[in-house]
């Protein structure tokens, strides 16, 4: 190889990331917010009873219990190994779909609990939470500090990644982001309709939820409903609509600052996405909290942000391809 060709190679390698305390700190944060939950599933999967109350479904531990108490153990250990690429300098070489994806995935799972679980706090704190003998009138399944742990560590997982995927992405990808947007293909621009009416479809039938209509739902549900739960559906209604906003956004050009509907489609289309599928997913599977399964019209709100976001996904994806070759 020529000396030129050397030079050429190594001009065109994005540099390995800074390791200052803007990594270092985030990322000992991130890992830090694993531990309760990591050390939680491990008591679990080696049958102590820490956290679950006498009378709780979870001490009937099954097959199915056993299989997601395993896989939601590794989704959060797979944190510390987001961190390592993130903050070592070998991670400026991983192939960009490989960390693309479970940032997506990452992004989509901790949105809603990034903004729903403080609306909640804020709620409660208010006096506005739900109604005291409802919960007691419902089964036992976890003690109610176990909530706050958790989610409070999801929450700080979800900062602190942010924190430090945001300055890796603008050294390795920021050219993706400058400039404004173009029109994209007709074809593509089709799919980016199409999201943004499902995404509305979805955002609608959250919102009525969100505001205390409890049509669609099942007894359990209707019964159980309350501002906190009110909560939870207008940040997934919010999801689907910023996914849908981004795909149109970013199909349609018309001279908008890329990073904008960039950023509503990545969020947005991630969280309607993961957050679709994963209940749908567990739906089909025996209720851990030992109450009804979703109704219909759960399934197809669930189908829906599947939908919304698989198809603002596809137009994100169309965007950045059509950004590289630029």
């Amino acid at each position: 190889m020529s000396t030129r060709a050397v030079r050429t190679a190594y001009a065109t390698r994005p540099p390995a990331p800074a390791q200052g305390a803007g990594r270092r700190i985030p990322g000992a944060v991130a890992i830090a917010a694993t531990v309760p939950y990591l050390a939680l599933k491990t008591a679990w999967l080696s049958g102590s009873r820490i956290g679950i109350p006498d009378g709780s479904v979870l001490l009937e531990a099954g097959p199915f219990l056993t299989a997601a108490n395993s896989v939601t153990l590794a989704m959060d250990a797979s944190v510390i190994l987001l961190v390592l690429v993130l903050t070592r300098p070998w991670g400026i070489r991983v192939p960009a779909w490989l960390l693309a994806v479970p940032v997506f995935v990452a992004t989509g799972l901790l949105t809603p609990i990034i903004t729903a679980f403080p609306g909640q706090l804020l709620i409660r704190a208010l006096g506005f939470g739900a109604h005291p003998a409802g919960a007691a009138a419902r089964e036992p399944f976890l003690d109610p500090w176990v909530f706050n742990v958790v989610y409070s560590g999801f929450t700080v997982q979800g900062l602190a990644l942010t924190a430090l995927f945001v300055p890796y992405a603008r050294e390795r990808w920021g050219r993706l982001w400058q400039g404004v947007t173009v029109r994209l293909p007709s074809s593509t621009g089709v799919v980016a309709a199409a999201a943004a009416a499902a995404g509305l479809a979805v955002a609608a039938v959250y919102a009525y939820w969100a505001f205390g209509g409890t049509a669609g739902l099942g007894g359990e549900q209707a019964a159980a409903h309350s501002a906190e739960t009110g909560v939870v559906s207008a940040v997934h209604g919010m999801c689907a609509l910023a996914a849908g906003a981004g795909a149109l956004l970013l199909a349609r050009g018309g001279g908008l600052r890329v990073r904008w509907p960039l950023g509503l489609a990545w969020v947005g289309a991630g969280a309607a996405l993961t957050w679709g599928a994963w209940m749908l997913i567990a739906s089909l599977g025996p209720q851990l909290d030992g109450g009804e399964g979703p109704s219909s019209a759960a399934l197809l709100a669930y189908a829906g942000q599947m939908i919304t976001g698989s198809l603002a996904a596809a137009v994100l994806t169309r965007f950045l391809i059509s950004r590289s070759e630029g």
